[in-house]
């Protein structure tokens, strides 16, 4: 292959993983606190209907993605006092949210259906981004260069602050945490809405560089991807990226199979829409498997916590 096969391929697989990867870091904190929030899906689908309201109403791009992290936290809200102040199941309310999200963009995003919605350019300029081999490196979506950054974010949040190993610390033993004085409940919470701004965020790739316009079920369980990635990547950061990118070859592979010929067409294009959540169920079973019963999950994942108790 040459560099006019292979720059598009890497280009096309570095923006399809992008929304994962998004919305997995933002899992990631929730989940290292200790909190399992299945209703990622949901607030994806409310972060995409929300960036194609706003950027049809006033073609701001920025503003776009503000208000899908806006909406996305605000989804997270409700999940958060339901489970943590009202401590109700927090795998019903997961897939709740899920469903409620699913339901009620298919609703208020009628009116926008099937518009097709301004996208946000390269964040390079032209000379480089339009560049036949540079665009391999500067031809991508601000939100692509957001997702790289969060990764080293995170990553430096959990590992290198003491905020960061307050949270991890609740994750393990929400009660020795909470002996010692750490608020466990505000943790939680700040982790939870800062878990659904990055479902909003990841939402929001969907009409602003992926499929420039709302359409019903527009995300198409990449939610779902994003809480098995989690698992795949043991909780690390480092690992979620290249998982991220090994699930958007997965799909990049789906996109090229409908487009070109020769050795995709030995499978129908079926297999090849199937093929990303084939492999999250074969990475999970696999995963279950070679653990034998042991796990790297924080300890208290998806416990109700009592400060009486």
């Amino acid at each position: 292959m040459n560099s006019a096969l292979i720059v598009p391929f890497i280009v096309t697989l570095v923006a399809a993983s992008t929304p994962i990867l998004l919305a997995a870091l933002g899992e990631l904190v929730v989940e290292k606190s200790g909190v399992l929030n299945l209703g990622v899906e949901g607030m994806m689908l409310i972060g995409a209907m929300t960036t194609a309201a706003v950027m049809l109403t006033t073609g701001n791009p920025y503003l776009a993605i503000g208000s899908a992290a806006l909406a996305g936290a605000f989804a997270a809200l409700l999940f958060a006092v339901l489970t943590l102040s009202l401590s109700a199941n927090q795998v019903a309310t997961g897939l709740a949210l899920t469903i409620l999200g699913t339901g009620l963009t298919a609703l208020v995003g009628r009116p926008f259906t099937g518009q097709p919605v301004p996208t946000l350019g390269p964040l390079f300029p032209p000379a480089l981004a339009n560049d036949p081999i540079w665009r391999v490196i500067f031809g991508y979506s601000p939100l692509v260069y957001l997702s790289l950054a969060m990764v080293v974010a995170v990553w430096f949040f959990l590992m290198r602050t003491r905020s960061g190993l307050i949270l991890r610390a609740i994750g393990e033993s929400d009660t020795s945490a909470h002996s010692i004085g750490y608020p466990v409940i505000g943790v939680r919470y700040l982790a939870v809405l800062f878990g659904g701004a990055m479902a909003g965020i990841g939402g929001a790739c969907f009409p602003l560089m992926l499929t420039p316009q709302w359409a019903e079920r527009l995300t198409a369980g990449r939610g779902w991807i994003a809480l098995a990635l989690v698992v795949f990547a043991a909780w690390r950061p480092y690992r979620l990226l290249a998982g991220a990118y090994i699930f958007g070859l997965l799909m990049t592979l789906e996109v090229y199979a409908k487009t070109s010929g020769g050795g995709f067409r030995i499978f129908p294009s079926e297999f090849w829409a199937a093929l990303p959540y084939l492999a999250t169920i074969l990475v999970l079973v696999l995963i279950s498997l070679s653990r034998k019963g042991s796990t790297s999950a924080p300890a208290c994942l998806g416990k109700p916590f009592s400060p009486a108790g």
